[in-house]
């Protein structure tokens, strides 16, 4: 292994492990994965979840964390280090790491405003799903409010980022992380206590076949690269910061275990409680915003459980939107030779006006379209739609077919000190089978087939 680039690194594997975890597990495993699921058959839906995970996300983010260590740098400047032909997936994440803070530091603003009206009272005052329609609406169209919510939000994260690899990213993951998977935990088991609790967690756990579709395929594979955050450029720079010793296979399995169990639990928080409540689990991407809080509005303790669950949506928020503002800040701090804290400046400053465009769009500038969408969707469409599934092709056809076999082997199995039964497997699916699905992924997004 080759890594004469100076560069700060993480504490040790846990270490490693946790931040990795932070910036997969976001608002996708809790907000995203239920509602999609809910659209796609539950059960037959999680199954086929978990194999896209297992068959497909693993080896592309074990590719990503050898690009990054074998070379020590950004996500740009790792491409370019191992072949400047190819520095363009580096550009693309790097891209789409900004434009996804465009529309995701929103959302992420929108979760402490629920927090705050949970802590209030505010969500207890409304009774029917109308009233709670019309009070998203109200909010989200408001000019100031949700703005004011999303630069608290930026700020938060500019704080976490300011302070370094280890003094900010890595202590941030070792809090947030844990605190994570408590309130998930607690949630679970009162979610389990609940009268529609066995309906639910069948909805979520039988699988109905009968449902499934090649759509239905195509939307797990969709969500499984969305809730990894592979293509994105994160997981090449955290991992420029592993240890030479980290067991990078251990390490991405145990980050797609820890993002799949996030996404289960909140499956088994929010289908007990919409099966309680009487609602169909296909509810859309309103199910958090606006049919969840009447359902907790009608639990004993309502306050309390509205703003556990809201307040696990800032945290699993925050984790991903310090990723993703990592890859901007180092990209620019080491290709552009700015100090760290005038590249973290500037990532903050070019995301918040970014953000602030795209949560007016919502509102006031809800006349300013790109090809028919709101500048916030647009974003939202252009991430998950076309450089994402792009940058994971690219770094598949790269790591599979252009990178030097030897230096990969070498950087997968620590200098031939850990043994890769299936390392023929790998490269398979590296070359064959993740970039033909993943091709298919692009072109049924773009609705081309």
């Amino acid at each position: 292994m080759t890594h004469h680039h100076h560069r700060v690194t993480l504490g040790g594997k846990l270490s490693a492990v946790l931040v990795a975890a932070g910036s997969s597990v976001g608002l996708g495993n809790i907000w995203r994965f239920p509602y999609v699921a809910g659209e796609n058959g539950g059960g037959a839906f999680l199954l086929i979840y978990i194999g896209c995970v297992l068959l497909l996300g693993l080896p592309i983010m074990v590719a990503e964390f050898a690009v990054g260590r074998s070379t020590r740098r950004n996500a740009v400047g790792a491409y370019h280090a191992l072949d400047r032909r190819w520095s363009f997936i580096g550009y693309n994440s790097v891209l789409a790491a900004f434009l996804i803070l465009g529309f995701y530091f929103v959302v992420s603003g929108w979760t402490v405003e629920y927090t705050v009206h949970s802590l209030t009272g505010e969500l207890a005052r409304h009774t029917t799903a109308e009233e709670y329609a019309s009070l998203f609406e109200r909010f989200i169209t408001n000019p100031w409010r949700p703005l004011l919510y999303t630069l608290l939000f930026i700020l938060a994260t500019h704080a976490v980022i300011a302070l370094g690899v280890q003094k900010g990213i890595e202590r941030s993951a070792k809090v947030l992380m844990p605190l994570l998977f408590v309130i998930l935990i607690a949630l679970s088991i009162h979610a389990l206590l609940m009268p529609g609790a066995g309906e639910g967690l069948r909805f979520l756990f039988y699988p109905d076949f009968s449902k499934v579709t090649a759509s239905t395929l195509l939307t797990a594979l969709g969500q499984a690269f969305f809730s990894l955050s592979v293509g994105i450029g994160t997981m090449v720079t955290y991992a420029s910061y592993f240890k030479p010793d980290t067991n990078l296979r251990h390490t991405a399995l145990n980050v797609s275990l820890l993002d799949t169990l996030v996404a289960v639990l909140a499956g088994v928080i929010i289908f007990p409680a919409v099966f309680t409540a009487g609602i169909a689990p296909t509810s859309g991407p309103s199910l958090v915003f606006i049919t969840l809080p009447g359902i907790f509005n009608g639990m004993p303790l309502s306050m309390v459980w509205s703003t556990v669950f809201f307040l696990l949506l800032v945290v699993a928020a925050i984790t991903s939107t310090i990723s993703l503002h990592e890859v901007i800040t180092a990209y620019l701090h080491e290709e552009w030779h700015l100090s760290r804290r005038a590249a973290a400046w500037l990532t903050t400053g070019a995301t918040a006006l970014l953000a602030t465009l795209a949560s007016l769009s919502l509102g006031v500038l809800g006349g300013w379209r790109i090809f028919g969408l709101t500048l916030f969707d647009a974003l939202d469409f252009a991430t998950a739609n076309i450089l994402l599934p792009l940058g994971s092709l690219f770094t598949c056809l790269f790591v599979g077919w252009k990178l030097d076999p030897a230096r990969l082997h070498d950087e997968v199995t620590n200098g031939g000190e850990l043994r890769f039964r299936i390392y023929g497997l790998f490269i398979f699916l590296l070359r064959w089978v993740c970039p033909i699905i993943l091709l298919l992924v692009f072109l049924d997004n773009l609705g081309l087939y």
